[in-house]
């Protein structure tokens, strides 16, 4: 049974992710949590802390590292006795986490994909551009790695594998991601501003046909009528999940949908059109070199300090269709979230709730060997039954409507 977490990361994610930890220390152990400014971590277990979170005796710590230092993590691995290692920092730092988790044999968990800070929108299936390359290696060393563990990516592929283990055939695979809730601000991202909007300038890749399709963003959209939230406006986007599961199940035709209401779309608009969500650097009249999309970062609220005030609630599932004894087969496989009850039991808001959840769970699995791989996996490579359980528990139940959007809803276990 592996022991003891590292998490790398002091944002809005990261801050779930440590109560998660603390709340199941038990079978975590001891935890440790690390960033560029060590006082961002003290502030997170402090308030871990504050919420008496802990349920057993046990350690918690800070540490200050640069994460692009690959030889530095490696060490604070190897000082802490980490085994597992939770990565929800930034998604310019997964490679060289995921390479000190190599050299020293700790397992590692992430939520997102790697991207480098001057290219958007690499071609397809974007894992192969970085994380796949490392395959080989972790399976030679006995490595577990579990890549895209957070919610989208994360459970959703667990909830695609789930719908698709109910099939003789699965056709296609919707993801829709809506999130009704306010947050009181004039314009704000639910999670880091420079990797939210570089999602949305590049090219939107989808999978169709048993071939990869290209949209630009906002040019596909249609109104879902999902559960608790109701209809609204969703387009398909790029993402991460559409890449894995388009790898390990070609024959479906797999899609991603995220919900925009108008003014988001009109600001981001607005900032595209002039430049400013670049990502290359320019120089101003004084001689000063930035990049647009950092300043842009700069000035909008930090998503965290969105918590207090957030209301509402987020709905994300998959529409999974196919067939089954012959027949056309559909389900609706999805979790409906509360930005207030996030903000009251864990100081963050649902988004970042969402995401924070799942890789508890992954690791709390890799801990007691049911995910312990011993190789690189997406989620969807995984059995999804004890995931979504431990998910039932700790704070992000599954339903499913059967026969689809509208469908019998009931708890996905039943």
């Amino acid at each position: 049974m592996k022991k003891n977490v590292l998490i790398i990361g002091a944002g809005g994610v990261a801050q779930v992710v440590a109560h998660k930890c603390a709340q199941n220390n038990d079978v975590l152990g001891n935890l440790h949590i690390a960033s560029r400014t060590r006082s961002k971590c003290d502030a997170i277990i402090e308030s871990v802390h504050e919420k008496n979170a802990m349920k057993v005796p046990g350690t918690f710590e800070g540490h200050a590292v640069d994460a692009t230092d690959t030889t530095a993590v490696a060490a604070l691995i190897r000082e802490t006795g980490a085994e597992i290692v939770i990565n929800v920092g930034s998604a310019f730092v997964n490679m060289y986490v995921l390479d000190a988790c190599i050299e020293t044999g700790a397992a590692y968990i992430d939520t997102a994909i790697h991207e480098e800070p001057d290219k958007i929108c690499e071609a397809p299936p974007w894992y192969a551009n970085y994380e796949w390359k490392k395959r080989d290696l972790c399976a030679e060393k006995g490595v577990t790695a579990i890549l895209g563990a957070g919610f989208d990516p994360g459970v959703v592929n667990a909830y695609a594998r789930l719908a698709i283990d109910m099939m003789d055939e699965v056709k296609s695979i919707d993801i829709v991601d809506i999130n009704s809730g306010s947050h009181g601000k004039y314009f704000a991202t639910n999670f880091d501003p420079e990797i939210n909007f570089r999602e949305f300038t590049g090219t939107v890749y989808y999978w169709e046909d048993q071939t990869w399709k290209e949209l630009s963003m906002f040019e596909s959209g249609r109104t879902w009528d999902l559960p608790v939230v109701g209809p609204s406006k969703a387009y398909q986007s790029g993402h991460d999940e559409v890449h894995s599961l388009a790898t390990n199940y070609p024959q479906a035709d797999v899609r991603f949908w995220m919900g925009f209401g108008d003014h988001y779309i009109n600001v981001f608009t607005v900032l595209k059109n002039l430049g400013l969500l670049s990502e290359q650097p320019v120089t101003t009249a004084e001689g000063l070199e930035v990049v647009p999309l950092k300043v842009v970062k700069a000035v909008l609220p930090d998503p965290a300090s969105l918590a207090p005030n957030y209301t509402g609630k987020t709905c994300i599932g998959d529409l999974v269709k196919g067939t089954k004894d012959g027949k056309e087969f559909e389900v609706f496989v999805y979790n409906v979230a509360d930005h207030k009850e996030a903000y009251l039991e864990v100081g963050s808001q649902g988004i970042s709730y969402t995401a924070g959840v799942p890789p508890v769970a992954a690791a709390m699995l890799v801990a007691t060997g049911e995910w312990d791989a011993k190789t690189m996996k997406n989620v969807e490579e995984l059995d999804p039954k004890p995931f979504l359980t431990i998910l039932d528990r700790i704070g992000l139940p599954t339903r499913i409507q059967v026969g689809g959007l509208g469908g019998e809803d009931k708890p996905w276990n039943e």
